[in-house]
């Protein structure tokens, strides 16, 4: 049997193959207990039977920001890292310019997909966001907005149908053995 999803379906006979996620919120004015775009994302991907590996908050600087995911990278026991937050177009969000340079290999479509997703929630205003993501060592990682409802949206419609194994007709995490080939 098999279950609809947004975008494709998910086979329920197969078992999930849990992936070790890590939330980065980038913010100059939060910290975990202030973190509600983080908490939600912290939640979601333990209620769909992931692991929360790490959990941490940086402030919009690029140096801070590539510093906490070069750690995760390093350390081999993340999969995949999920940001939230400066991902606009004010002089203080970064996020795309602290890690793009890092991506082994972009993800295009990804940023796509999330704006076709999000135009469906706030319209026009998803031209404020540079959602982005990319692949740095064998470890995805997606950007997201800020907002609860960008980190809803790009969770539930768009990331977490990738990272389950059971997603049909493929997935990302089919793929991770193979993301340092050469």
């Amino acid at each position: 049997m098999s279950t609809i999803t947004f975008g494709g379906r998910i086979e329920d006979s197969l078992p999930l193959k849990p992936v070790r996620i890590a939330v980065l919120t980038v913010s100059d004015t939060r910290d975990v207990e202030s973190d509600t775009s983080g908490k939600i994302l912290a939640g979601r991907i333990t209620d769909y039977g992931h692991e929360l590996a790490e959990r941490a908050v940086v402030k919009d600087d690029v140096a801070e920001i590539r510093a906490q995911v070069k750690a995760w990278i390093a350390s081999k026991s993340i999969d995949a890292i999920i940001t939230t937050g400066g991902t606009g177009i004010t002089g203080r969000d970064v996020t795309p310019e602290a890690l793009e340079p890092l991506f082994d290999k972009k993800i295009d479509g990804f940023s796509v997909v999330f704006h076709l997703v999000s135009y469906q929630s706030v319209g026009l205003s998803t031209l404020q966001s540079r959602a982005t993501a990319g692949i740095i060592d064998g470890v995805f990682v997606f950007c997201l907005p800020g907002s609860n409802g960008a980190v809803k949206d790009g969770w539930d419609k768009v990331i977490s149908g990738q990272l389950d194994s059971r997603h049909m007709p493929c997935n990302m995490v089919e793929l991770m053995p193979r993301l340092l080939e050469k």
